[in-house]
């Protein structure tokens, strides 16, 4: 006999790209359907955040950018009467060489008790602004959590 799924957190990275808002719509309907919340993470990308660090962006245009992105995002939830809370997270360091979007995400899941993950399986496309691509098969990988890539 199986045991049924308990759920009270679902964490979902997003990049802004189109398939992060794929994988929102599904990580809403999991948490809808299993009473639980869900924690979207902005996961800025090495060029960005080389950009920030050297003062090439402004941090605060990138903050508001990632804002209307997770703003949207909050809309999508409230609409489904699912809780949601977001967060932004470097996804790259200059100085932690381990430090990369796919561990981002699953030191994110430790920190937050995270008991599922949706993760958006992206094209490789080059586009600099899609960071998520490479971190759903290290997701997959090394999750203790259940993991939906989508």
């Amino acid at each position: 006999m199986t045991t049924p799924l308990e759920l009270d957190i679902v964490l979902v990275p997003v990049d802004g790209s189109d398939e992060s808002t794929v994988a929102i719509e599904y990580a809403i309907g999991i948490a809808d359907r299993y009473d639980a919340a869900v924690h979207a993470v902005y996961i800025l990308g090495e060029e960005v955040v080389r950009a920030i660090e050297s003062d090439a962006v402004d941090e605060d245009e990138v903050a508001a950018e990632t804002e209307a992105f997770t703003d949207n995002v909050a809309r999508m939830a409230e609409e489904n009467d699912v809780e949601m809370t977001t967060s932004t997270a470097y996804g790259f360091s200059t100085n932690v060489k381990t430090r990369h979007p796919g561990s981002v995400v699953l030191d994110t899941a430790e920190e937050l008790d995270a008991d599922f993950i949706v993760v958006p399986r992206e094209p490789v496309s080059g586009d600099p602004g899609e960071v998520l691509e490479k971190a759903a098969e290290y997701v997959l990988l090394y999750a203790s959590q259940p993991v939906l890539s989508v």
